[in-house]
C-alpha cells in the first residue's frame, strides 16, 4: 500500500500502547499497528507497556513482530504503572527499555490455574461422566482432583515455557541465563530494580522514552511528536465522549471476566496481585 504523506511519517515516532492483560484482541490490534508502522516507514516506534503480562502465545507473536520490525526501525519500551510477566516477554522485542522508578515489572516466570469444583459438585448431587481416548484427554477437569502422572506432564509443560521466557530475556538484555534465573522465580521488583539487575536501561517518564527515541533517529526532542496508532473508536463514545467513562468501570470488569474463563487451563505469562 502506497501512503501518500510518507515525508510527514517519517518526522514522527510512531506510538503503540499495551495496556491491560494480554490476549487474542490484543494481539491483533498490536499486530496490525505494526504493519502500519512499517508501510508508513515510521523512523521509530515508541511502545507503551502497562500490562501484569496475559496468554503465552500471543505475548510471543507480538515479542517476534516486535523483533522483525527492529531490523528497520529503532524501537523503545516504556515501562508504566505495570509491565509484568507477559509485559516484560514483550519488552524484549524493543532495542531499549525505559522505566519509571517505581513501575511494578518482573513476575518472570510461568501459571496455570484450574478449578475444581468436585466437593461442590457432590453437595448438589452432580456428577459427570466422561468417555476419553486417552488417560489425559480430560486433564484439568473442574470436577475431580488431578492426578500424579497428570501433574507431572503440567509441570513439564510449565518448565519448558519458562526456559522459553528465561532464554528470551537473556537474549534480550544480554545476561547469561543462570543470572537471570537468580531473579526470575516469579517475584516482582521496582523499575529502580529492575535498572540495577539489568532489566531496563534507564529510569524515567514516558516522556523521557519519547525524547530518548527522537535522539536516537536524529531528530529534534524538542519538537518531534508522537502519531499514536489505536483501534477506531466506536460511534457512540466518539458522539457522546462521557459514555465511555460511564461504563468504562463495568466494561474493564468484564473484560478481566472474560479473561480469566477463556484462559482457564492455559499456561500463562501473568502478574496475578
Amino acid at each position: 500500500m502506497i501512503w501518500p504523506f510518507k515525508p510527514r511519517f517519517r518526522k514522527q515516532i510512531a506510538r503503540i500502547e499495551i495496556t491491560g492483560a494480554i490476549a487474542s484482541g490484543t494481539r491483533k490490534r498490536v499486530l496490525e499497528a505494526l504493519k502500519t508502522v512499517e508501510e508508513r516507514k515510521f523512523p521509530a516506534l515508541l511502545l507503551r507497556i502497562d500490562s501484569p503480562g496475559g496468554t503465552v502465545g500471543d505475548s510471543q507473536e507480538i515479542y517476534s513482530a516486535l523483533k522483525r520490525l527492529r531490523n528497520k526501525i529503532k524501537i523503545v519500551a516504556s515501562f508504566g504503572n505495570i509491565s509484568a510477566s507477559g509485559g516484560v516477554y514483550i519488552g524484549m522485542g524493543a532495542e531499549h527499555i525505559i522505566a519509571n522508578p517505581g513501575t511494578i515489572t518482573g513476575s518472570i516466570g510461568v501459571i496455570l490455574r484450574g478449578n475444581n469444583l468436585e466437593r461442590l459438585l457432590e453437595k448438589i448431587g452432580v456428577s459427570f461422566k466422561v468417555i476419553k481416548s486417552g488417560p489425559y484427554k480430560d486433564i484439568l477437569s473442574f470436577d475431580r482432583e488431578l492426578t500424579e502422572p497428570e501433574q507431572t506432564i503440567l509441570q513439564e509443560l510449565i518448565d519448558v515455557s519458562y526456559q522459553q521466557f528465561v532464554q528470551t530475556v537473556a537474549e534480550g538484555r544480554s545476561l547469561a541465563v543462570e543470572t537471570v534465573k537468580t531473579f526470575a522465580d516469579g517475584r516482582i521488583f521496582t523499575g529502580q530494580q529492575a535498572l540495577e539487575l539489568g532489566v531496563v536501561d534507564r529510569l524515567g517518564t514516558e516522556e523521557d522514552a519519547r525524547r530518548w527515541t527522537a535522539e536516537l533517529v536524529g531528530l529534534d526532542p524538542e519538537k518531534t511528536p508522537c502519531y499514536t496508532l489505536e483501534e477506531p473508536k466506536p460511534l457512540l463514545s466518539r458522539v457522546l465522549p462521557g459514555s465511555r467513562q460511564l461504563g468504562s468501570g463495568i466494561g474493564a470488569g468484564i473484560d478481566w471476566l472474560e479473561f480469566e474463563m477463556s484462559t482457564s487451563g492455559l499456561p500463562l505469562w501473568l502478574y496475578r496481585p
